[in-house]
């Protein structure tokens, strides 16, 4: 399946459990790597550059994830009642941990996904 507008069609059309949580990871790492405002067709997708808060860091935590919170609720319409909280890591400070959680907006699964982030210096979001 393709990472085009079709594959994104027949996975949300076809996805459903694992399949399903899979697809959203997938477009939840895809969503967290893009910057706001580089994408041409979609101005508003993606999240503010987290290298502009490192300078008021710790202060930035909560604007960073309220921006991702936001950006979530904004362009994954199968997820709902999104949390973004802040996992703090006394062991790496250079790597900023963060959870994701959120129920399927399915009417038939009312299922929570959790999802770790590490968001490295660079910028660079692994989600797992």
């Amino acid at each position: 399946m393709g990472r085009g507008l079709l594959g994104r069609l027949e996975s949300g059309a076809t996805a459903r459990g694992e399949d399903a949580t899979a697809a959203i990871a997938a477009h939840l790492r895809a969503l967290l790597n893009t910057r706001l405002g580089s994408a041409p067709t979609a101005p508003a997708y993606g999240v503010i550059d987290f290298t502009d808060l490192v300078y008021a860091f710790p202060y930035s935590i909560s604007t960073l994830t309220a921006s991702i919170r936001a950006t979530i609720l904004a362009f994954e319409p199968r997820l709902k009642n999104v949390n973004v909280r802040h996992l703090p890591d006394e062991s790496d400070a250079l790597m900023l941990k963060l959870e994701i959680s959120g129920q399927l907006a399915d009417a038939k699964e009312r299922a929570t996904l959790r999802f770790k982030t590490e968001v490295s210096p660079s910028g660079q979001v692994t989600l797992r």
